[in-house]
């Protein structure tokens, strides 16, 4: 019975050490909610993850519906970093350098990858929430108390967008919108 018991937990165990975790991408800097420079590098790091965590999605999502949803983050994510970064000119803001994604969204990415089936839309989906939620929050804040007054409009117009891709998000991941 002991020897059972063990087996048991050793299996129950290795499940849990196999099964893979959700990483989400950490939240933008503070400074990123208020000051210009920090606001566009934040903003292109959020596109550039959505971005390339979508472009995974629409090649393994088993859903349908997360591969669409997945599609539509693609094209919506570059129509706001290309607003971003024309607010960014028009408020002679210096441009940043091309938005590279930090280790913690790497990671998230490097999870993406070696997820499979089922799990990874359940994966994907994970990240997807939390990463929404730090962009509502970092757009929502700018465009209240940004430095600049035509990022703070952009800001603005990115957030009923975020909005959408959050709720969609959430919808999926609770298994609605299937």
């Amino acid at each position: 019975m002991k020897t059972l018991a063990f087996l048991s937990a050793a299996c129950l165990f290795a499940g849990a050490v196999a099964a893979p975790a959700q990483t989400p991408p950490p939240p933008p800097p503070a400074a990123a909610k208020s000051q210009a420079p920090a606001y566009v590098a934040a903003a292109g790091q959020s596109d550039l993850f959505e971005i390339n965590s979508s472009r995974i999605a629409v090649r393994k999502a088993q859903n349908p519906a997360v591969r669409q949803f997945a599609q539509m983050l693609i094209d919506h994510h570059q129509k706001t970093t290309a607003a971003t970064l024309a607010a960014a000119r028009a408020a002679k803001v210096k441009t940043p350098p091309p938005p590279r994604l930090e280790a913690g969204a790497t990671a998230s990415i490097r999870e993406l990858e070696r997820a499979s089936g089922a799990d990874f839309d359940r994966i994907y989906l994970g990240q997807q929430v939390p990463a929404h939620r730090a962009a509502l929050d970092l757009h929502t804040a700018y465009s209240q108390g940004g430095d600049k007054a035509e990022l703070k409009a952009s800001a603005a117009s990115a957030v009923p967008i975020v909005q959408q891709h959050l709720d969609q998000a959430q919808r999926l991941a609770s298994g609605g919108g299937a």
